[in-house]
């Protein structure tokens, strides 16, 4: 079992592709793009996109009555899980979906739920500073190379990623 994966240059933002790919009928997939122009975070903060990083989103269908604060730290788990076979370092989640190394953002996680006909999909939006982080005022940031020395290749990390979320879908089922 895998997701459907649905690469872009550019994109709006990968959470927004999601939603058109569920109302033309997907169930499941990844969007993953290169850049994102408007590219969202929590509360409706920018999230500053830099060529080299990760932007992309999971989406399927979850049970109707699923509470959001579980799915926020089975998320949170998933990704600090991966970043940790990458990174090797203490990754702390800094609630409600952010990830931090050396007190300082490198990840973050924007959930959404929509829902189609009868069905509740999960939508994750997962950025990930693989290569450059920005600078955000009062607010530290890191990224992968940085705190390691070495570069992470984008496509090994995302394959991770779908791997532990096929492993764990069991869970939002």
């Amino acid at each position: 079992m895998s997701f459907k994966k649905f690469f872009y240059k550019k994109v709006n933002s990968t959470n927004d592709l999601a939603v058109k790919k569920i109302n033309t009928g997907n169930i499941k997939g990844i969007i993953i793009a290169d850049y994102q122009k408007k590219g969202r975070g929590q509360q409706g903060k920018k999230w500053l996109s830099f060529k080299g990083n990760i932007f992309m989103t999971i989406f399927f269908n979850i049970k109707k009555n699923m509470n959001i604060k579980k799915i926020t730290i089975l998320n949170c788990k998933i990704i600090k899980k991966v970043l940790f076979q990458f990174i090797k370092k203490t990754i702390v989640i800094k609630p409600p979906n952010d990830l931090f190394i050396n007190k300082k953002k490198i990840c973050g996680i924007l959930q959404e739920i929509k829902f189609k006909n009868e069905s509740k999909f999960l939508i994750i939006g997962i950025g990930i500073n693989l290569v450059k982080s920005p600078k955000i005022k009062n607010y530290p940031t890191t990224n992968i190379l940085k705190e390691t020395g070495f570069k992470v290749k984008r496509l090994n990390l995302i394959k991770k990623i779908e791997k532990n979320y096929i492993k764990n879908l069991k869970l939002f089922a």
